[in-house]
């Protein structure tokens, strides 16, 4: 079995480097990675639940570090959280649930007093668990560390080795359990964001009609899949791509389009105020959507989404519940964009005299700001489609309430903001090496 640490370590890299394109894809790895780290993970008879929240945090905290905008790694962190708490409610409410039927047995020979007294005592720890509920300590420490008097109806005293032994073997099987149970909710994590757009794509039929026309801007397989559910369903419509420029991955969507058989236009991004009084329906992709129903999506959607408005045209989201943040555009641990490579943009040969490296302040005279993402807020949003069903944007909070716990909502998992920042300006640094260095290149190659 391959070493944890260096899963963690090969993963780091590649976050750090941009190496795994989309989130969808970095959302697996970061679940399947977690998974290796709670398999590996040795837990104690007390607190096993702790022992996990702690592991998963540690490696957390360095993943989101790594790449702080992709924020499905953050929100696949804290499902796992969600998950290895809600599994150690489940299995603390079933064994309280096996101590009161097996003292509501035994004591149908005792006198009423003690079925008061054990009655009593259990409605008290089902008290302190509901206080404690999502809250270290883990409900099972409050379970283990309860007297024995309480927990367990009075036997004979030629069955104490026994029971000693039993005892014992019930904790050990309660750690097997949990750690078995959390890993299988993680393989439906999984399986989850393997196929949410083969569910998102069953939708279709619902909300793509005979004769329509359609917008899209930019790549996303999603928006692909969804489209041609569509025609696979016998709709017939045309399609409309905006190239998505700097990185042209209209272009690419609308090859794919155009070999499944749709009937596609590429405009360019200036063209979407001219072209969509025709439009019917504009369905894009997001990179994020934000707890207060707000999208995080490529740049140039923002445009898109005024344009929709300006002229009554139902703009449609299309995310997969790993994309679902539980933090707010707001929250200063959110960073809304990432600055992309200046060299999409220009031919720095061709721009070698705005440049100008060899004034004798070194700084060049022109300056090339190329952002990633826009933020569209949610009052431009119609409808989000996702694997669970169709939402409008003021539901969000409550859908994504269902996939994260309170506690891990305070902070990006204890990440600093300056860690944040300084990931990002380290960036920003790598960036600029890299545009001078292919200056001074050209600058050789044309000497």
């Amino acid at each position: 079995m391959p070493d944890v640490q260096a899963l963690v370590n090969d993963f780091l890299i590649k976050l750090k480097k941009r190496k795994i394109e989309g989130s969808r894809a970095t959302a697996r790895h970061t679940a399947e990675l977690l998974r290796s780290v709670i398999s590996q993970q040795r837990v104690p008879y007390t607190n096993q639940a702790g022992a996990l929240i702690d592991a998963v945090r540690a490696v957390g905290e360095k993943l989101i570090a790594a790449n702080p905008v992709e924020l499905a790694v953050g929100n696949i962190v804290r499902r796992v959280l969600h998950i290895i708490r809600e599994e150690d409610l489940s299995l603390t409410t079933a064994a309280i649930a096996g101590l009161n039927l097996s003292a509501a047995s035994d004591g149908d020979d005792d006198d009423d007093g003690e079925r008061d007294e054990h009655t009593v005592l259990s409605a008290a720890v089902v008290a302190a668990a509901a206080r404690s509920t999502l809250r270290p300590p883990s409900l099972q420490t409050l379970l283990e560390d309860m007297p024995e008097s309480a927990a367990i109806p009075h036997t004979s005293s030629s069955g104490g080795d026994s029971e000693g032994k039993s005892k014992s073997a019930d904790k050990s099987s309660r750690t097997r359990k949990l750690k078995h149970d959390v890993i299988e909710a993680v393989n439906e994590l999984i399986q989850d964001i393997t196929t949410c757009h083969e569910q998102i794509a069953e939708q279709a039929i619902e909300h793509i009609h005979q004769n329509e026309v359609i917008l899209t801007l930019g790549g996303s397989k999603t928006v692909l899949e969804f489209l041609y559910a569509a025609k696979e369903k016998k709709r017939s419509f045309r399609v409309f791509v905006a190239e998505g420029a700097p990185r042209y991955q209209g272009h690419l969507l609308a090859k794919e389009l155009v070999a499944r058989g749709l009937q596609t236009t590429v405009i360019t991004d200036s063209a979407v105020f001219a072209i969509i009084s025709r439009v019917n329906m504009v369905i894009v992709g997001a990179h994020a959507v934000m707890a207060n129903g707000g999208v995080i999506a490529p740049v140039g959607l923002n445009m898109v989404a005024l344009a929709a408005q300006k002229h009554a045209v139902p703009f449609v989201v299309l995310a997969g519940s790993h994309k679902l943040c539980p933090l707010y555009p707001h929250n200063p641990e959110v960073l809304h964009n990432e600055l992309r490579s200046p060299s999409e943009l220009l031919d720095f040969g061709e721009f070698s005299d705005c440049l100008d490296f060899g004034s004798g302040t070194g700084s060049p005279r022109l300056h090339v700001v190329n952002p990633a993402f826009d933020y569209v807020p949610p009052k431009l949003v119609s409808l989000f489609i996702t694997d669970t069903g169709g939402h409008n944007p003021s539901y969000m909070y409550r859908l994504i309430a269902d996939y994260y716990s309170a506690d891990d909502l305070v902070v990006v998992l204890g990440v600093a903001m300056e860690e944040v920042v300084d990931a990002q300006m380290e960036i920003l640094a790598q960036y600029m090496e890299a545009c001078q260095a292919l200056f001074m290149l050209e600058e050789k190659q044309n000497y």
